[in-house]
């Protein structure tokens, strides 16, 4: 995952970052701004940039599933069996959760992840072109 920040220190800043699927590798560039995370005005659904919390240096690209006091049922481990849990985000924290379920490093790994680590939203998609424009609420 590489970072790219056009204007880091402005509300508004564009982030590339490789995600891997099944077949390819390629890369996306996402628009991202900073206003919903310092206004608390997220929601369940959105694609939310944030620090690592094993690798601080490191920016990740994740949905964001529930907010501080909302009930959360997931998979622990999809990959070898479907049990679940359900937990209680904790105050100050949100649940994230990466698309790819078998192959991504998120809040059943790490946890909840503090508030603080939150860097902004992403909004719309430039790159690639087949993905251009807003990005929406993952299908259920």
């Amino acid at each position: 995952m590489e970072q790219l920040y056009c204007c880091s220190e402005r509300p508004l800043f564009a982030l590339r970052y490789q995600q891997i699927s099944r077949h390819c590798r390629y890369c996306s560039i996402l628009l991202v701004e900073r206003i919903s995370t310092r206004t608390g005005k997220l929601r369940p659904g959105d694609v939310v940039i944030f620090r690592s919390p094993e690798t601080p240096r490191k920016i990740v690209c994740k949905r964001l599933i529930g907010l501080e006091g909302d009930q959360i049922t997931y998979v622990v481990d999809p990959q070898s069996g479907d049990r679940c849990e359900t937990i209680v985000v904790p105050k100050g924290h949100v649940w994230v959760e990466g698309d790819y379920i078998y192959n991504t490093k998120d809040s059943r790994n790490f946890g909840a992840l503090p508030y603080g680590l939150l860097e902004g939203r992403a909004f719309w998609t430039l790159l690639p072109r087949k993905d251009f424009g807003p990005l929406t609420p993952k299908p259920e």
